[in-house]
């Protein structure tokens, strides 16, 4: 079997997967710089690569797509501590295998390298050479893995047509993501056509999406193309498609079942060029089954289907997100940015945001207007926004969404009083071994709810709750607890 290459200028990086291979018997071979794996390309090769993004004698990003073109079969693995939406693009769009985030988990990433040497051996010599490239900065910003997922998708359907359905709450940057799959895409050179269902009246809804002929009816004085005639050749994005009327969904899904549609009054079919990316804050299926929406027109949309994580399961993004929302307000006023103080940042980084991203940058935008000071403390928070980004999400129509454990700052007490009268209660009765069943039942739900806003990723919770890997494995084994 071939060595594995890592190529990353820190050496603790080097050594930790130096020594996970060594675990695994896997032949390894490490190097501090890009220039000496192009050197040594020139006489073999690797089974697999893996290489950093960012190193100071070169770019993994420029290797990548030197290495492509040499050895178009190579599966090469992308590592970055700068995790970004264009990295991950570039890294997929170059004809990266994966592209894994830093911190990581070593026992994950061996299992990706074990994927990647059978990715390898399936390769053949029609592999796609892809050239690498990137795109200006875009406004979609996170580190969270939650967001790191929104990215490699976007990245993988980079050379995609496929239609995509983009669900979760309101203000959780739906559209953005629509605007960075057209711009990552084939048909990027094309128009990029949006259109909220839910903010025109349902007599011009028609109209709007597919146009009509002069005299079509009173007030029809010349003919207009609709949005799907604007969009040719390009991309459709259709905000809030549960809001559609049954009758228009009808209509949609002839167009995207066919490809042809007609303007209204009109006799002659039109190509529909057009490739579909729909968006909703609503919970199709439960729509579909209470007879609002079409389960045909659901399947027809859902053929890639991406979840915005809310603010609330990426608040560790929070002070990124301001940083940048108050940066961006102070320039689009044309006045010097404010800072926001580092227990500004810890205390909204604990709301709860029912308005998600969207919401931020409001509070951001009213604390670059309203405040006079040049650097915001928390007693320059506004009190009715504070108030209002504490308040609990509303859910609707049976929208699941994961809980944020930093809200329960807004409920102070609350759950300890409960807590120290189930334990009255429980010593009344004479229960035995009150303290390790009241532990227990605590570990679980803690544990429980930090594995629903991590999705179920182990590695994940323990950061975030702060304990070992090796500890939530041991006590969700313990609890019978399944992720």
């Amino acid at each position: 079997m071939k060595p594995i290459w890592i190529v990353d200028d820190d050496q603790s990086i080097r050594w930790v997967l130096e020594k996970a291979l060594a675990r695994e018997n896997i032949p390894h071979k490490s190097f501090s710089n890009p220039n000496d794996v192009l050197n040594a390309l020139e006489k073999e090769s690797p089974q697999v690569l893996i290489s950093d993004i960012r190193m100071p004698r070169g770019n993994g990003l420029d290797l990548l797509q030197h290495v492509k073109a040499s050895h178009p079969n190579l599966p090469v693995i992308i590592m970055t501590a700068y995790s970004d939406l264009d990295s991950a693009v570039s890294s997929f769009q170059g004809g990266a295998f994966e592209y894994l985030t830093k911190p990581f988990d070593v026992e994950k990433a061996v299992e990706l390298i074990h994927r990647a040497v059978e990715q390898g051996i399936r390769n053949d010599s029609g592999a796609k050479d892809l050239a690498s490239w990137r795109q200006d900065s875009s406004e979609i910003i996170g580190q969270a893995p939650a967001m790191q997922e929104i990215f490699r998708a976007i990245g993988r359907l980079a050379q995609s047509h496929a239609t995509v359905l983009i669900t979760g709450e309101s203000g959780t940057g739906k559209e953005l993501v629509a605007h960075a799959l057209h711009k990552h895409s084939p048909r990027a050179k094309g128009p990029f056509v949006s259109l909220s269902t839910s903010a025109v009246p349902k007599d011009l809804l028609e109209s709007e999406l597919f146009g009509h002929e002069r005299g079509a009816f009173p007030g029809a004085q010349t003919l207009r193309r609709g949005r799907f005639e604007q969009a040719d050749g390009g991309t459709l994005f259709l905000g809030e498609i549960g809001d559609l009327p049954f009758d228009l969904q009808t209509r949609l899904l002839r167009v995207l079942s066919d490809g042809h549609f007609y303007r209204i009054g009109g006799q002659d079919p039109i190509k529909a060029n057009v490739r579909i990316i729909a968006s909703t804050h609503q919970n199709l299926d439960t729509r579909v089954a209470a007879g609002f929406f079409r389960e045909d027109l659901l399947h027809r949309l859902n053929v890639i289907r991406l979840r915005m994580p809310s603010l609330r399961e990426r608040s560790e993004d929070i002070p990124m997100l301001a940083r940048h929302f108050m940066l961006s307000c102070a320039k689009s006023l044309g006045v010097e940015p404010k800072k926001l103080s580092d227990e500004v940042l810890k205390e909204i980084s604990g709301m709860s945001f029912s308005g998600n991203v969207r919401q931020l940058e409001n509070l951001c935008h009213w604390l670059t207007v309203m405040t006079p000071a040049n650097i915001i403390g928390v007693s320059d928070l506004p009190a009715d926004i504070v108030a209002e980004a504490n308040e609990p999400p509303v859910i609707l129509h049976g929208e699941s969404t994961p809980s944020n454990p930093a809200s329960s700052k807004s409920l102070p007490g609350d759950w300890e009083s409960g807590l120290g009268r189930l334990a009255v209660k429980m010593l009344q009765d004479g229960d035995k071994e009150v303290y390790d069943a009241l532990c227990s039942r605590f570990e679980k739900a803690v544990l429980q709810a930090a594995l629903e806003v991590t999705r179920g990723r182990r590695v994940e919770a323990a950061q975030r709750l702060g304990i070992g890997r090796n500890t939530i494995t041991r006590k969700l084994q313990e609890l019978g607890i399944d992720d």
